[in-house]
């Protein structure tokens, strides 16, 4: 990204001098597309200090020094992604099933699945409800999973969801999700009921850049190796 199309993401969320929920998500976009490396953040918050200066001597003074406050702080991210929300889960007992719904609810854009068997019709209905709304969705998946009894990923296809299987003899074994490209959900959790009602099992969601970005290249080139 060139420094002049980083002033102008920074000059709209300067307008009121507070940094809202949704200008946040560009500063957020600004240090995923800019890189989130010492350097580079600090490259970062030096724009929106020179951007500050030539705003001081106005009379509006104080709230481009609370705009500033904002926006260093989300230029301040470190590399392994202390700023950024992580939350684990634990089967039985956490409503899983629910965890991955709510994602897929909030979803605005994208979500990329990769999962060796899908089987839980609440998960699936909160898939489809997604992708009625407009979300895209892509999903891969096992091959010899998706011919078990239970299994939703006929369903899927016939809704139209892209849909890509392994065709090997052994087993496409990943249980991950991204959304929207910056929320990574990952564990030993199958998408079934058994795992939430009888198996031990876990996932993590995590908004860590650094963790997101590598599933992201990992999706991409599996999706295109099973075109």
């Amino acid at each position: 990204m060139k420094p002049e199309q980083i002033d102008e993401l920074l000059k709209r969320t300067l307008d009121d001098y507070k940094v809202s929920r949704g200008e946040k998500k560009i500063l957020d976009g600004i240090v995923r597309e800019h890189g989130s490396a010492p350097n580079q953040l600090a490259f970062l918050r030096h724009r929106a200090f020179d951007m500050a200066r030539e705003q001081l001597m106005s009379p509006d003074a104080k709230g481009v020094l609370d705009w500033l406050e904002d926006v260093v702080k989300a230029f301040s991210k470190t590399e392994q992604g202390a700023d950024d929300e992580s939350h684990v889960f634990f089967s039985p007992g956490d409503d899983c099933p629910n965890v991955i719904s709510n994602l897929f609810e909030r979803a605005e854009q994208t979500v990329d699945i990769c999962v060796f068997t899908i089987t839980d019709n609440r998960i699936t209905q909160a898939i489809r409800d997604a992708y009625v709304r407009g979300i895209n969705i892509r999903v891969i998946t096992d091959n010899d999973k998706a011919l078990d009894p239970g299994s939703d990923v006929d369903r899927m296809a016939g809704l139209g969801i892209p849909l890509r299987v392994d065709k090997s003899p052994h087993h496409m074994h990943h249980k991950y999700a991204i959304f929207d490209k910056t929320i990574t959900l990952t564990g030993s959790y199958n998408w079934t009921r058994s795992a939430d009602h009888h198996n031990e099992e876990n996932f993590l969601t995590t908004e860590d850049p650094t963790i997101t970005r590598p599933f992201i290249g990992h999706f991409e080139k599996l999706w295109d190796s099973l075109g």
